[in-house]
């Protein structure tokens, strides 16, 4: 079925044209520039920022001019991971959408509805003649998910509006208030080669078929990470007979959760068979520890390739560090039991000559992402590894009176004759980052219901949509005259 016979056809077919430009992270320019013309043909203003953010107005609806500004805000970029073996070239080849048991996947890839459902919800409401509604604004900034460097270099005075509303949380029913901040780090550390000697054999050992996910909002699902279950299998290993590392390669960005992980490694001739046997045993132990999660978790070993291996002493340090880093969930907030207040990814790993793993600190404290980060440096300096602190973004701290919230509430009353959820999401909006330059915007961030962000598995549900699109369209509707 077309997308765009789905309901409502006017945002399902921007979603279309979204999906067949190329728009990972980095490489947005050309879906930003045919939104560009898009906008301009139909007589909107649209405008590029310093950055590269693109920024569209549309005058008040007549009888509506009085009323509060809006500022509808989504990112262009998408997470592009696929599965292992699938040939899918995300500089080149468009996304192709599949509409199956009421929801809309991709083949073997991330599907970018996380954010492109929200910049075509707000391209629908800029094509819509039938919302009545005040000055509004769509911003559609770029990076977001490879370190927010879009909003980050937002500049004071691009924007107008005095409400604004975030379009890119992924649970319908829920208003977003408030959201984690992050931390990127990267730990590094130096190790010593030596030639493989003539009574060692090459294997290569690969942990796939995981899950993955979005490294904020499913951190909490206890989903199995490749990297740390390969560090496992490497350290039993270890136990057993003469193992070193000669490469190592797992995840691809630092905000998911790893689904493949591999390593090579040198074995004694005489002890090879260990590793198929272990690799059976793992893998049976592995889908028994996370039946109901993650049950299709392979291990497999094959021939190996060429290369030098690391010392014995280095090699069992960069299987402790794998092992000792923090992973996973950290503190839950004590105010609201239900909600991670911190966690830390182990996103990417890296041995091809020097080691580095990449790691996402998150948190709705400055206080919980710093005493993480202290926890992280202490570790590696333990091991012997440097830790670089990189990108970092702040939380969004919740405003419970906003106009932009009560908008939101009112409307999902009036709709559903029951109140919504408030809540604040383990994730990085890009609100924490626009509140900084305009500290008196008020918002609220909704979506439609979005699952496996981030990973090949990722689909977003058809009904959700369309109760989205009514639910923005009335809150349009909805807001108040300015005082």
């Amino acid at each position: 079925m077309p997308l765009s016979e789905l309901f409502p056809s006017m945002l399902w077919r921007h979603f279309a044209t979204i999906c067949s430009f190329p728009h990972g992270s980095g490489q947005e320019t050309a879906l930003r520039d045919q939104i560009k013309s898009w906008a301009e043909a139909r007589g909107l203003a649209a405008r590029l920022d310093a950055a590269g953010n693109l920024i569209l107005s549309k005058p008040a609806t007549a009888g509506c001019e009085n009323r509060v500004g809006v500022i509808l805000q989504a990112h262009l970029d998408m997470v592009c991971q696929k599965n292992q073996g699938n040939p899918h070239d995300f500089l080149a080849d468009p996304i192709v959408p599949v509409v199956e048991n009421g929801w809309v996947h991709a083949q073997g890839t991330t599907l970018g509805a996380d954010n492109g459902i929200g910049v075509a919800a707000a391209l629908a409401a800029l094509e819509s003649s039938d919302i009545a509604h005040g000055p509004l604004e769509v911003l559609l900034t770029l990076d977001e998910e490879a370190g927010m460097t879009g909003a980050r270099a937002l500049e004071t005075g691009d924007l107008h509006g005095k409400l604004l509303f975030n379009l890119d949380t992924e649970d319908w029913g829920e208003l977003y208030v408030g959201c984690a901040g992050g931390l990127d780090m990267t730990v590094h550390r130096h190790v010593v080669r030596e030639a493989i000697s003539a009574a060692f054999v090459q294997r290569k050992i690969s942990i796939s078929g995981l899950v993955g996910g979005h490294s904020g909002c499913d951190i909490h699902l206890q989903r199995a990470n490749a990297i740390r279950l390969l560090a496992r299998l490497l350290q039993d290993i270890r136990k057993q007979t003469d193992l070193r590392l000669v490469k190592m390669n797992g995840g691809t960005v630092r905000n998911a959760l790893p689904r493949e992980a591999f390593a090579v490694v040198a074995v004694p001739a005489c002890d090879a068979n260990i590793l198929d046997l272990l690799a059976q045993v793992t893998q049976d132990q592995f889908r028994m520890e996370y039946a109901g999660v993650d049950e299709s978790i392979r291990v497999e070993v094959s021939e190996g390739g060429n290369g030098s291996m690391l010392r014995a002493a280095d090699t069992q340090t960069v299987i402790d560090l794998l092992l000792a880093l923090p992973y996973g969930v950290r503190r839950w907030n004590h105010a609201m039991p239900d909600v991670v207040e911190t966690s830390n990814n182990i996103g990417v790993v890296n041995l091809n000559g020097e080691f580095e793993t990449i790691l996402m600190v998150r948190s709705l404290t400055d206080a919980g992402c710093n005493e993480l980060a202290a926890a992280i440096e202490a570790c590696s300096r333990l091991g012997g590894a440097q830790v670089a602190r990189g990108n970092a973004y702040p939380g969004w701290n919740p405003d419970l009176y906003s106009r932009a919230l009560k908008v939101a509430q009112t409307v999902y009353r009036e709709q559903y004759g029951e109140e919504a959820k408030v809540k604040v999401i383990h994730a990085g909006l890009e609100c924490g980052l626009i509140g900084d330059k305009y500290p008196r915007l008020e918002m609220v961030s909704f979506g439609p219901t979005i699952r496996n962000a981030h990973s090949p598995a990722e689909k977003v549900e058809i009904e959700s949509v369309g109760k989205f699109w009514e639910f923005l369209k009335a809150c349009l509707k909805a807001v108040p005259v300015a005082a």
